[in-house]
């Protein structure tokens, strides 16, 4: 997650816990570890526990714009701060909750949704379609994309069909939710290729050539990637369905910000797995010395510190040997339970879908979640409240 730049600072630098820095910035995990890995943070092993981190005041004090003698440089103007300092939106959603370390999709829990629920009934739980089939009676399109990456794929279709579909605001409820799976129906024919209707985690099977007696691992990461609550690609969709956008123009908006942190941390964690696979405690121990964690292992998620995604997706897996010592021994070396980036990285090799196979796992999945937040925020989202602070140069100063 970056340098450590101890050996270069002052003796009487001052160093905080993850909690604090976690607090004072009002981000996740995940961002904080990003701010590291850039060199933005500094960081090194806690002495009393060299499983966890400290965390440069300095730097954390920088960044959240307050002034004094812990800040870089001198203080300009007053900060801003609460809500508005962290760039907050004010944001109404009826898709998904986490609550008591559980994620809910419109009130059913995802990990019992997963064990059986195919991807068109957990498309349906979470556009709010359990009365209707949305996906009946869909026909394939004759000139679907193929060729290139999953993910460029996607993208491609995204594009299109934001050109071709009409805005959001001339859709009544039905009309929307049958556009959002005849998208979602048409990424799944690009990337599977012609064959037989079958269901969408089967299609997907067939397109990634993965045995037929496996497509059940497909399905199962999917719904249980849909959604867990705001980041920024929920926010993206959310923003431009709000403006009126196209069905597929608001989830290409999300789908964009997924190629951010998430997919890069994804990557990260596939890099990790392929050098875990032959010494798993050795690579464990390399990146706890080096950035307090190893890629994929994390604990203070939004569920508390175990995502229940990640042993959902795990205990069914039937992980070969090599793969569950990545697992097991990363998790023993470092304390750290499993994140559900780690599941589906894991997955992706075991069932052998190339170096990219976590992030068109991911990417699919959180298709599904976003035509669900462009769809709530179509037929029932507040206004999103947002303030834009001017912080730049004072009129007239050039």
């Amino acid at each position: 997650m970056g340098i450590s730049r101890g050996d270069d600072m002052s003796a009487d630098e001052r160093w905080i816990a993850r909690s604090e820095a976690l607090t004072r910035l009002g981000v996740k995990a995940q961002t904080l570890y990003a701010y590291v890995s850039r060199g933005r943070i500094a960081a090194r092993p806690d002495p009393t526990d060299p499983r966890r981190s400290l965390y440069a005041v300095s730097d954390v004090a920088r960044l959240c714009g307050e002034g004094g003698a812990e800040a870089d440089g001198p203080e300009v103007r007053a900060p801003v701060m609460g809500a508005a300092a962290r760039g907050e939106a004010d944001i109404q959603s009826s898709v998904s909750l986490i609550a008591d370390g559980r994620l809910f999709y419109r009130g059913l829990d995802a990990v019992q949704l997963a064990e059986t629920a195919t991807i068109e009934t957990a498309a349906r739980a979470l556009w709010d379609a359990r009365e209707t089939n949305p996906f009946a009676d869909l026909k394939p399109r004759i000139d679907p994309i193929v060729g290139g990456s999953t993910q460029r794929r996607v993208l491609a279709v995204l594009g299109r069909r934001a050109i071709e579909d009409r805005a959001l605001r001339t859709h009544d409820p039905v009309s929307l939710k049958r556009e959002a799976a005849s998208l979602l129906s048409e990424v799944v024919d690009s990337v599977s290729g012609p064959g037989p209707r079958l269901y969408l985690h089967q299609r997907l099977a067939r397109g990634f050539k993965a045995a037929e007696r496996d497509s059940h691992l497909i399905r199962r990461a999917l719904v249980l990637g849909a959604d867990a609550g705001l980041d920024d690609a929920v926010l993206a969709t959310r923003a431009a369905a709000g403006g009126g956008a196209p069905l597929a123009g608001a989830v290409l908006a999300g789908a964009t910000t997924l190629g951010g942190t998430p997919l890069t941390e994804i990557d990260d964690v596939v890099a990790y797995v392929g050098e875990a696979r032959r010494d798993p405690t050795g690579a464990a121990r390399r990146w706890i010395g080096l950035k307090g964690c190893a890629p994929g292992f994390a604990a203070d998620t939004e569920f508390g510190r175990v995502d229940p995604r990640a042993p959902a997706l795990l205990d069914a897996a039937d992980l070969t040997a090599d793969l569950k010592a990545v697992w097991t021994e990363g998790e023993a070396a470092g304390g750290l339970p499993p994140g559900f980036g780690l599941a589906l990285a894991l997955t992706a090799r075991r069932l052998d879908l190339g170096p990219t196979g976590a992030g068109d796992l991911l990417m699919l999945g959180r298709l599904i979640g976003l035509l669900a937040h462009a769809v709530d925020q179509a037929a029932d989202g507040s206004p999103i409240r947002a303030r834009l602070r001017y912080v730049g140069p004072e009129p007239g100063s050039h």
